[in-house]
């Protein structure tokens, strides 16, 4: 699953592909944003995102894109 995470004054979005549930990344997001603390969130590499809540402009979760490599036809 794909993660976009718009931060505040930020031209570019963090993007991060997770092997969490939609529901686990929004369960997540809810509860940094409830404690204004920060959020952390785990890719499928191990690797851990953390942002202040104050700086979160937005966040989508969706399915990831499958990215194509060289040419081909439809």
């Amino acid at each position: 699953m794909e993660v976009k995470i718009g931060v505040l004054h930020t031209a570019r979005e963090l993007v991060l592909d997770s092997a969490q549930t939609p529901e686990q990344v929004l369960t997540a997001v809810t509860e940094a944003i409830a404690a204004g603390g920060v959020l952390s969130l785990l890719d499928d590499k191990g690797r851990r995102v953390i942002v202040p809540v104050a700086q979160l402009a937005y966040i989508e979760i969706g399915e990831g894109s499958n990215r194509r490599v060289g040419f081909g036809t439809l």
